[in-house]
């Protein structure tokens, strides 16, 4: 087989060799190819040292050294580049064309070029061999018109490790970017020549003051100013620079207050370069020259905050207090730091006692996002309304801070923290206790009694039974923590919580609440609209109105639920349904956003007045009695009743224990109704349903000496809780929702409460009390969630029909109009769009005002909201 070189000379000499003009491109591409990859080899030391000498003079890296370091940094460097340069030259090398040949040879199955200047070593004279050749080099003569050049391997990861090219690379780019190349020109100062020439050209200067960032001043400089007096504020920055022969020029200033070295008796080399900040008024000039400047310093007065006015608060809490900040720059930040004030507290009841430390918290005072931060008018909401201190005397004390870190002086303010107001009694008295708690833990005892006779008659005096429970399960754990575990910090935030939700239940459980929030967000909405509110405070009380007719919605199903519901309809017996209230409250948004506040107002009194003489249309089935959904709802409160009944009981059987000198129900600090000591209502022959009875049995624990171990049921505690279980048992498999989400969740929280209950039957029939009550409570958790999602389900089921509600079976429907006079309309719309605007002159008015939007919205002149306002009004119409 010959060599590639061989075959190269015989390209043109030896007449054998076939037409191989089409390795003409692919060779002169891959002979380029070669060559590049040895250079790319050879010199990439001396690419990578001229980068970074490139970077190094673009950035201007040589002011930062003295004139030694200039050069011998310049000396290292020009070593480096002849080190690479001398490199490259040894190691570079001038690929031959052989090689290239060679290289394209190697890349082509079985290496067709060399076998076009092979010859038969064997059998030339044999014909048929020599056929057999033939055809062979004729094959590999069709293969060269397939060559292509071969890509060079410019890798150099081998002989770069470190990956130094790609740090100078990375150099070279940010100086392109970032640098400038005629930096260079400053290593003109490394000739003696040059540097003798400037010298001789005589002394210069420069100087700037720089105000603090915060100021927002701009910078400035002394070579360009024409005054002598000059005002700056307090801690700006004189730089000065003096160039020529050293000691020609100097400076004097009076404006750091430091003390020149000539009056401390040292001896101070000449400087060319200051750096000094500007803390008093004084005089600043450069000596060798006629320039001075008179330097007024300015002091950055401190912030100040103040008050308003009054503290304003909202029915569920929400405290706004308004308040005014001003700084000759800019307020940076401020806090309100809340303390109790107890020289104005009415020390009596509850809060006779010493409270527990409590250190008093801080409020963020809120900053504006935009603007101007030098005056500027702010409103702090926040909802305190379940803080420790809500409705109790405390002090203010509001503070704002500068850019300088200087503080306001202290805007005391003293007033009663804001928090909810209960209007219900018994909401009133609980929430009274919760505080108390919170006050003091010694008050334990006291909020325990008076509980107790809080809920001693719930029949005909609670207005929630939801409430009453929680009440009784608060008592039942305030109990035994102060008996046994003691009340630690976490127990008493348990309990204040309990107290809260309960008392939220008591205020907010019935109706006639739910209808005066109504009236409440109705009134505030029409003062709105009568006294041109923003659009935000429009849609803030639109929401509010929204929510409290929904919950009164609610209250109202509930009421009519508990058969208590009235038949109160309006003049023409219409029933209207939650989804035309929506619809009404959305075209008394649309009116708003359109303007037309006078008819928005007027639709507002038509809502309320159907609101309060509506009656919610649903389903009523058998006539009168009472549905599955109602009936599982009232079979779960019953059972969750028994079980507080039971837990009372294994409660008192607990004190007994650790006190078994007393006859059965007594106990220390634990008094019944009747006053004496142990006589609980459930160790008196109740039922155990946690219910009170009227008729008491014996006096002095008589009779109870059976209930201790036996129940009024007749059987034990054990007993009574596995026929609970049953129960539960046997309502779980009735439950409405099946297949919903909330029915699901429904039984869940009743499988829950399943589990609890055996775990509390086991526990009693191993006279494990203490564990059995916490497993009845766990129990009456999982009913509550229970409650909670079966009432979502069935509240979900009404919505699903309330396009059935109002035909009850054996009515024949009717054609009802809505409160505007319209016809209902199909689908479940409020009404139809017919008969609106018959009157050619309402048409007319509506071109014309169709007509002065589109005007207004071209005038220039007019305010960008107002502009995008008119903007969307063209868009909807």
């Amino acid at each position: 087989m010959g060599h590639p070189a061989d075959l190269e000379r015989s390209m043109t000499t030896d007449p054998r060799v076939p037409d191989v003009s089409a390795l003409k491109w692919p060779l002169r591409l891959t002979w380029v190819g070669l060559t590049s990859e040895r250079l790319v080899r050879a010199f990439w030391p001396l690419a990578a040292v001229v980068m970074v000498v490139f970077a190094a003079i673009a950035f201007d890296l040589q002011s930062a050294l003295s004139l030694e370091g200039v050069w011998v940094v310049t000396l290292a460097s020009g070593a480096a580049l002849i080190a690479a340069l001398l490199f490259g030259l040894r190691t570079f090398r001038l690929p031959a064309r052989g090689e290239a040949l060679d290289r394209l040879d190697r890349s082509m199955a079985g290496r067709p070029i060399s076998a076009a200047l092979d010859t038969q070593a064997i059998g030339d004279n044999d014909p048929q061999s020599q056929a057999v050749w033939d055809a062979h080099v004729r094959r590999m003569e069709a293969r060269l018109s397939e060559a292509e050049a071969v890509s060079p391997d410019l890798r150099l990861s081998s002989r770069d490790p470190y990956a130094l090219r790609y740090a100078a690379l990375l150099a070279f780019v940010v100086a392109l970017g970032f640098g400038s190349i005629w930096r260079a020109g400053s290593l003109s100062d490394l000739s003696p020549q040059l540097a003798g020439e400037a010298v001789a050209a005589g002394p210069a200067w420069e100087a700037w003051i720089e105000p603090p960032r915060y100021t927002d001043k701009p910078t400035l400089y002394l070579n360009e100013v024409t005054r002598d007096q000059i005002a700056v504020p307090v801690g700006s920055q004189l730089t000065v620079r003096l160039y020529g022969q050293i000691g020609d020029l100097g400076l004097s200033e009076t404006v750091s207050g430091r003390i020149p070295p000539a009056e401390t008796g040292e001896d101070e080399a000449p400087q060319t370069a200051f750096s000094l900040p500007i803390e008093q008024n004084g005089t600043v000039a450069i000596e060798g020259t006629d320039e001075s400047w008179d330097i007024t310093a300015t002091a950055d007065a401190p912030p100040k905050v103040w008050f308003q006015g009054l503290i304003d608060r909202s029915p569920n809490g929400d405290m706004r207090m308004s308040f005014n900040a001003s700084d000759d720059y800019a307020v940076a930040a401020g806090n309100a730091k809340v303390e109790l004030n107890l020289d104005q507290l009415d020390r009596r009841y509850g809060l006779a006692v010493d409270p527990e430390p409590r250190e008093g918290f801080t409020l963020d005072l809120p900053m504006p996002l935009s603007g101007d931060r030098a005056n500027f008018s702010e409103t702090l909401i926040e909802n305190l309304a379940q803080h420790p201190w809500a409705n109790l005397d405390v002090r203010f004390n509001l503070t704002v801070r500068d850019d300088a870190d200087q503080i306001s002086e202290i805007e005391v303010i003293e007033t009663e923290l804001p928090g909810r107001r209960f209007f219900q009694p018994i909401a009133k008295a609980v929430v009274e206790q919760r505080r108390d708690l919170l006050w003091s833990r010694e008050n334990a005892t006291r909020v325990s009694q008076v509980l107790r006779a809080i809920t001693y008659e719930p029949d005909g005096f609670f207005p929630n039974e939801q409430a009453y429970l929680t009440l009784r399960m608060a008592i039942t754990r305030l109990d035994l923590a102060r008996e046994y575990d003691g009340l630690d910090v976490e127990k008493q935030e348990e309990l204040a919580e309990m107290l809260w939700q309960a008392a939220i239940l008591l205020e907010e459980g019935r109706l006639s609440d739910a209808l005066e929030r109504l009236r409440q967000a109705q009134e505030k909405l029409s003062d709105a609209m009568r006294n041109g509110a923003t659009d935000e405070e429009i849609a803030e009380l639109m929401q509010e109105l929204n929510e409290a007719m929904r919950d009164y919605m609610q209250q109202l199903a509930q009421e009519g639920q508990q058969g208590e519901q009235q038949q109160a309809q309006n003049q023409q017996g219409q029933e209207v349904t939650e989804d035309q209230l929506q619809q009404m409250l959305d075209e008394i948004q649309r009116l708003m956003e359109e303007g037309r506040m006078d008819e928005a107002e007027q639709l507002l009194s038509q809502l309320m007045e159907m609101m309060q003489n509506m009656q919610v249309a649903q389903g009523q089935p058998g006539q009168g009695q009472q549905g599955e959904g109602q009936q599982a709802m009232e079979g779960l409160q019953d059972t969750l009743r028994e079980q507080q009944g039971l837990s009372d009981e294994a409660f008192r059987d607990l004190q007994e224990q650790f006190n078994p000198g007393a006859q059965a129900g007594e106990s220390q600090g634990n008094e019944g109704r009747n006053g004496g000591q142990g006589r609980g209502q459930d160790h008196e022959g109740q039922s155990g349903q946690g219910q009170p009875q009227d008729q008491q049995q014996g006096e002095g624990g008589e009779g109870n000496q059976q209930a201790e171990n036996e129940g009024p049921g007749g059987g034990s505690l054990a007993d009574r809780q596995r026929e609970l279980r049953n129960e539960l048992s046997r309502q779980s498999q009735n439950l409405p929702g099946t297949g919903t989400p909330e029915g699901d969740a429904a039984r869940e929280a009743l499988g829950r409460a399943g589990e609890a209950m055996d775990r509390a039957e086991e526990a009693l029939r191993d006279d494990q009390t203490a564990e059995a009550l916490g497993a009845q409570s766990d129990a009456m958790e999982a009913l509550r969630d229970g409650l909670r999602s079966l009432g979502d389900a069935l509240a979900q089921e009404q919505q699903q029909q309330g396009g059935q509600q109002g035909q009850q079976a054996g009515q024949p429907s009717r054609q009802q109009r809505d409160p505007l006079g319209r016809e209902a309309g199909s689908d479940g719309m409020i009404g139809s769009q017919d008969n609106m605007l018959q009157s050619e002159d309402a048409r007319r008015r509506s071109r014309d005002l169709l007509d002065e939007i589109r005007r207004r919205s071209g005038e220039q002149e007019r305010p960008e909201v107002e502009r995008d306002y008119l903007k969307r009004l063209l868009d909807r119409f």
